[in-house]
């Protein structure tokens, strides 16, 4: 007898471990997949269900309501068993209703009791019966849009107050998409035209990047399994992302300091940008996401690298004046411009929150810019939207270091396509501008 869970009870199981844990769902998934030893072609059904599910929880559960009679008695596992059915019936076409109801409750006996699945099956065939209700019906616009894309009403009052309603409405619906595949070349080693040559001959389709110069999308294969990937010719990065290395504008010969380095993917950025040149210094908080950063330069062969695991806020105890001639600080922040990428961010997060790692991140950019070089550049950049973790840092940090100014050359060590959304020396991109990240950079040079 096969005692194996199926795809559906895996995603509930997922849901269940995210929802009590605040566990990561993209890093929840990986160890489910090696956990259950999942086939490859039910990978993709497991992570729509998973990220379809989280990113319109509170629409699910809008939808739910009606039909709920003691909501307050609900387990919290049969009500993510039920936004796992109501999802799939309302926005999986290719998913019958009738066979999305007797798997939840299959589920729901082999889970629970007969009165638990007795339950199941009635709300699910309610909601069948007589359809889920509308959103359309709410008269506040913030709230309306809050609803109808999952995003908690504070930050989408917050978001319109600094885009506009327009802006917002589509950093919303493109927060409900799934994000697409990248990755970006080592430079150092090969180039795009010959890598989507190389992938190409391994059976992946891949096409250039439409933000970085560094980038390739992924149409089909999943990168990591490539040989390429091995053999440190490829990163997995957002090209968004990849625009921050680029930023630093680093010349051969440079000593960098990556002052929040985790997991790696720009401090290997810049060793392939110096190309076994100078030396960059990566700090992280944590020793075991300094290992990352460890092994994301040895799978590219990078020697010049000193990894340290060090609170950046205390780099001066360690580093003396003057000691680098480029500086990054990639802060720690509230992630909403990735929430593409892991949904249950935004409803982790608090206003409170932001205000908290606003402070961080001052006191980063305060205790680093003293190891600067005079003429040297300093690098800010999150993968937010926040302007209070963006602009708004900035705006203070210059006010408080009159030895800083903003850097108008910023523009010029970017790609094309990015260059119209940076001003005086400040790059703001949303995620439905180019279907990336959505990320902040900001680059400084210290007065001679």
């Amino acid at each position: 007898m096969n005692n194996k869970p199926n795809v559906r009870e895996i995603a509930a199981e997922a849901l269940l471990t995210v929802e009590k844990n605040q566990a990561y769902s993209n890093l929840l998934l990986n160890s489910l997949i090696q956990k259950y030893k999942l086939e490859e072609k039910d990978i993709p059904l497991l992570t729509e269900l998973v990220y379809g599910t989280l990113q319109r929880k509170e629409t699910l559960d809008f939808y739910l309501a009606p039909f709920i009679k003691k909501a307050s008695k609900l387990e919290l596992w049969v009500r993510i068993l039920l936004r796992l059915s109501v999802y799939q019936m309302v926005y999986l076409d290719r998913v019958p209703d009738r066979a999305v109801v007797h798997e939840a409750v299959e589920i729901a006996k082999r889970k629970g009791h007969q009165g638990i699945s007795s339950l199941v099956n009635g709300i699910l065939r309610s909601i069948q019966r007589e359809g889920v209700p509308s959103i359309e019906e709410i008269a506040d616009p913030i709230e309306k849009l809050a609803l109808s894309t999952s995003h908690p009403v504070w930050m989408v009052r917050k978001w319109t107050e600094q885009y506009g309603m327009e802006s917002t409405a589509k950093m919303c619906e493109m927060n409900l998409q799934p994000p697409k595949q990248t990755a970006r070349v080592n430079s150092s080693k090969t180039s795009v035209d010959e890598m989507l040559g190389k992938l190409e001959e391994e059976g992946f389709q891949a096409r250039k990047g439409d933000l970085s110069i560094d980038a390739i999308r992924m149409e089909k294969g999943t990168l990591t399994k490539s040989s390429l990937y091995k053999e440190g010719l490829l990163t997995v990065q957002d090209e968004s992302s990849m625009l921050v290395g680029r930023a630093l504008g680093v010349e051969k010969g440079d000593i960098v300091l990556d002052a929040c380095s985790a997991p790696g993917g720009k401090t290997s950025h810049i060793l392939e940008l110096l190309n076994h040149t100078g030396e960059v210094t990566s700090l992280d908080l944590h020793k075991h996401k300094v290992n990352l950063v460890k092994e994301q330069a040895e799978r590219l062969r990078f020697a010049n690298l000193n990894v340290m695991a060090l609170d950046a806020r205390k780099a001066g105890d360690e580093f003396s004046e003057e000691s680098f001639d480029r500086i990054l600080v990639d802060a720690p922040c509230s992630g909403f411009g990735v929430i593409r990428r892991k949904p249950d961010l935004k409803y982790a997060k608090s206003l409170q929150d932001i205000q908290k790692l606003a402070e961080i991140q001052l006191e980063i950019l305060r205790s680093v810019s003293p190891l600067l070089k005079k003429g040297g550049t300093l690098v800010y950049s999150t993968c937010t939207i926040d302007w209070e973790e963006n602009s708004e840092i900035t705006e203070k940090f210059l006010e408080q270091h009159s030895d800083f100014e903003l850097d108008q050359t910023l523009p010029g060590r970017l790609p094309e396509m990015a260059r119209k959304y940076a001003e005086n020396g400040q790059l703001q991109l949303l995620p439905h501008y180019f279907g990336t990240d959505g990320f902040y950079i900001t680059s400084f040079k210290r007065k001679v």
